[in-house]
């Protein structure tokens, strides 16, 4: 068959789903779950999958909200990605009830034709994005080993084909001070909060040296019981960004010079935990480009006045690993950005629903083009 008429017979299915699809988003959006939580996302998800012919694992990488669903046994393994994790108080505010939803679009499209192309359908089901690297666990549990390229679509108020996806590492801060009687007796007290107050006037001024790609922010936690007893304990959470993970190890020294400052000043202690490190994302240039192609034969246009293009993922992780993309699909949420409630509202729109259709076309049309062209099969491969 041809690419077109695989195309056509992909779109046809897609289609028949897409009332099911929409469904599913809203629903999704409708009971938000955080990171490592979305039993009712995670179990919707996998049962819409088994309905449509899937092997699905549930709890794949030991992470029980994690999945992994397969159709076929060609010889190149395409997984759709799905997310479907949500942020605190604001829920769907980047849009992951898409993510997953297009990603089952795609990989029904994509398995209606999988026989004639020889290729394995994967859909990876990856919780706690926001935070919590969930990919990352799956990653050294092995659930991404044989896969030949890892697609997604994500949500935000412009089209981007090459986000630009910064590295990042989140930071635990504890200063552990002692209490005394403000009034009676400070001079009793170490102050732990002063020493977060000095790590963030450091922070201040490190910032003249920082590079355009670099970002330091974070939120205070813990900042003492009560105003008339000396803090003993001071939390924090921090973010750093760069543009490369080499970068942000450079980055992390610097950052965590300013907390030690911090405890020097005040003479609390001080201990930082360090979390998972998201990477940068190493775009796949051959499969974007397939994808921009099959985005504007939609009618989609790249270049909008607004451009959510700068953040952070695990999906960066990936890359490093398998071929990949992150593509960012318009909802027409501008000028809402991702992480704001009115971005959240725009998911559940009519085009937020239309996102649903067009990424999981795009997604299913750019690894048909991927499965169709042999030289690219052997690069996915590994064969050359």
């Amino acid at each position: 068959m041809r690419a077109s008429d695989l195309k056509q017979a992909a779109r046809e299915r897609i289609e028949r789903a897409q009332p099911e699809l929409i469904e599913l988003s809203h629903r999704i959006h409708a009971n938000p779950e955080l990171g490592y939580q979305e039993q009712l996302a995670a179990g919707w998800l996998t049962d819409w999958l088994e309905g449509t012919g899937f092997v699905v694992e549930r709890g794949a990488g030991d992470l029980p909200t994690a999945f992994r669903a397969t159709f076929g046994q060609g010889a190149v393994n395409v997984a759709f990605i799905a997310e479907y994790d949500a942020l605190p108080e604001v829920g769907h505010a980047c849009g992951h009830n898409i993510i997953c939803t297009s990603a089952l679009g795609a990989a029904v499209g994509l398995a209606a034709v999988a026989d004639q192309l020889d290729v394995r359908v994967s859909v990876i089901g990856t919780p706690a994005e926001e935070g919590g690297a969930g990919k990352v666990e799956l990653l050294n549990a092995g659930m991404f080993d044989g896969v030949h390229c890892a697609l997604m679509v994500h949500p935000g108020p412009a089209e981007v084909l090459e986000p630009e996806v910064l590295a990042a590492q989140s930071l635990e801060i504890v200063y552990t001070g002692v209490p005394s009687h403000a009034g009676a007796a400070p001079e009793g007290g170490i102050n732990a909060a002063d020493g977060l107050v000095i790590a963030q006037v450091a922070l201040g001024l490190l910032r003249q040296s920082l590079l355009p790609t670099d970002r330091v922010h974070g939120i205070v936690t813990v900042g003492g019981e009560a105003m008339n007893i000396i803090p003993a304990r001071a939390e924090a959470i921090w973010m750093i960004r760069a543009a490369t993970v080499a970068r942000l190890e450079e980055l992390r020294d610097k950052v965590r010079r300013c907390f030690e400052a911090g405890a020097l000043a005040s003479g609390a202690t001080l201990a930082i935990k360090e979390h998972t490190v998201y990477a940068d994302m190493r775009h796949d240039h051959e499969l974007t480009a397939l994808y921009k192609a099959n985005l504007e034969a939609l009618g989609r246009k790249f270049g909008g006045a607004t451009e959510f293009s700068r953040f952070s993922t695990d999906q960066g992780n990936v890359s490093y690993v398998v071929p990949a993309i992150h593509p960012i699909i318009d909802i027409g949420a501008a000028p809402a950005v991702n992480h704001q409630p009115e971005f959240a509202a725009a998911t559940v729109t009519s085009a937020g629903d239309k996102a649903i259709l067009d990424g999981a076309l795009t997604l299913a049309w750019t690894a048909i083009d991927a499965g169709a062209d042999p030289d690219l099969r052997q690069r996915l491969q590994g064969l050359h």
